[in-house]
C-alpha cells in the first residue's frame, strides 16, 4: 500500500507539473510590436490586436516609435548589440525593397507559401520582406475653413501662395523623395517622367516654398496636432492621418492629384525572441478580412484582401482613390531608383535643410 500510495502521489505530482507547464507557457507567450502612437495604434489595438489576444491567448505589447527612420535605427542597434527585444517592425514598401531591409528582417518566404493560392489577396501581400499591411496615399490636404472657395488641388496650386495664401506642412524625412516628387510635379514634370529624378531642379523648386512652410514634420502625430492647432493651412500628409482628422470632425479636405501610392509591410526582426508568435499574429491578419476592413475603414487604407471591402461602408470605400485616379493621377514611386540613390538624397536633404 505504501508503495502504491507513493507511486500514486508521484504520478499525481508529475501530472500536475506537466499540466501546469503549457498554461505557464501560454501565459508567457507574447509578441512585441513596434507602433507609431496616436490614432494608428488605437485602431490596430481595437480591431486587430485585441481580437488576436482573445482568440489565441498571446499577449501583444506595442512599443511606440517616433517614425520609420528611428525604428530602423532601433532595430539595427538591437542587431549590433545582440539584444533583440522587438519581434515585428513596420517598414514602408519602398524601404522593404532595399538590400538593407534584408539585413534587419527575417526571410518569411516559407511562411508565405500557405497564401499563394488565395485569390482574394493582392499580389505581393506576403513575400520574403514581410506582410502587406495595406496601401494608402501620401497626399495634399487643406483646411476648408481657411479656403472656403476651395483649396489647392494640384502641386502647382499648393506652391502658389498668392492664389492660395497660408502656411504649409511638408514631410522632413531625410530620404527626401516625397518632398522632391511634389516639387517636380509643382514645376510641371509629368508623372511618367519623374524618374530618374532631376534632384537639382527639385531642390530649386523647394527653395520657393521654404519660406511658407510652418511645419516640417517627421511623425504622423505632428501633422494631426499641427492641423488642430492651426500651424498650417495646407499640407502634405498621410491619408491615415487625414481620415482620422475627418472622423473627429475637423474641416479637412484632400486631393489625390499627384498623391503618392505607398504601403507598409510588417516584418519579423532577425533573431526575434517570439518569432513563432509573431508569425501567428501576421497569419491572423491575412486570414481575417473583417479585421482588415475595419482597420481600413478607420484609416482609409486599401486592404490586402479584396474580401475586406465588404466590411467597409460605402462611404469609406468612396474615400479611397478610384482605379482611374490610381492609374492616371497618382504616383507609384520608383523603388529601384530611390534605393539606389538613397545615400545621395539623404546627403542633399541634410545639406539643404540645415542651410
Amino acid at each position: 500500500m505504501k508503495t502504491k500510495l507513493v507511486v500514486g502521489l508521484y504520478g499525481l505530482a508529475a501530472f500536475s507539473l506537466v499540466a501546469c507547464v503549457p498554461l505557464a507557457m501560454a501565459q508567457d507567450r507574447q509578441v512585441v510590436l513596434a507602433g507609431f502612437g496616436g490614432a494608428y495604434d488605437k485602431v490596430i489595438r481595437e480591431y486587430w490586436l485585441n481580437p488576436f489576444e482573445e482568440a489565441t491567448g498571446i499577449k501583444v505589447v506595442v512599443v511606440p516609435t517616433a517614425n520609420s527612420a528611428e525604428l530602423r535605427a532601433k532595430v539595427q542597434a538591437m542587431l549590433e548589440t545582440g539584444n533583440v527585444t522587438l519581434d515585428i517592425f513596420v517598414d514602408g514598401e519602398m524601404d522593404a525593397e532595399a538590400p538593407s531591409h534584408a539585413e534587419r528582417a527575417e526571410n518569411i518566404d516559407d511562411f508565405c507559401a500557405q497564401f499563394k493560392g488565395r485569390a482574394d489577396l493582392l499580389p505581393g501581400s506576403c513575400k520574403a520582406s514581410g506582410v502587406l499591411w495595406g496601401r494608402g496615399a501620401t497626399l495634399m490636404t487643406y483646411n476648408k475653413e481657411h479656403f472656403p472657395n476651395g483649396g489647392p488641388k494640384t502641386w502647382a496650386e499648393f506652391w502658389d501662395t498668392e492664389a492660395f495664401p497660408g502656411m504649409r506642412a511638408m514631410p522632413a524625412q531625410p530620404d527626401a523623395w516625397r518632398q522632391l516628387t511634389a516639387a517636380l510635379l509643382a514645376d510641371g514634370v509629368p508623372i511618367h517622367e519623374l524618374y530618374p529624378m532631376d534632384v537639382d531642379r527639385a531642390f530649386k523648386k523647394l527653395d520657393e516654398l521654404r519660406p511658407h512652410v510652418g511645419l516640417w514634420w517627421t511623425t504622423g502625430d505632428q501633422t494631426t496636432q499641427g492641423f488642430r492647432n492651426g500651424e498650417y493651412d495646407a499640407g502634405f500628409m498621410w491619408m491615415t492621418r487625414t481620415t482620422a482628422l475627418k472622423n473627429e470632425g475637423q474641416p479637412i479636405e484632400w486631393s489625390y492629384d499627384g498623391a503618392l501610392l505607398v504601403g507598409d509591410r510588417y516584418a519579423i526582426v532577425k533573431g526575434a525572441p517570439h518569432k513563432a508568435e509573431a508569425l501567428e499574429l501576421m497569419k491572423f491578419f491575412l486570414d481575417s478580412p473583417e479585421v482588415q476592413g475595419k482597420i481600413c475603414e478607420a484609416l482609409a487604407c486599401m486592404p490586402p484582401s479584396t474580401e475586406a471591402l465588404q466590411y467597409m461602408t460605402a462611404e469609406a470605400r468612396a474615400k479611397l482613390p478610384t482605379a482611374e485616379q490610381i492609374s492616371s493621377k497618382m504616383v507609384v514611386p520608383d523603388a529601384e531608383w530611390i534605393n539606389a540613390n538613397k545615400a545621395m538624397l539623404i546627403d542633399r536633404w541634410n545639406d539643404w535643410i540645415q542651410n
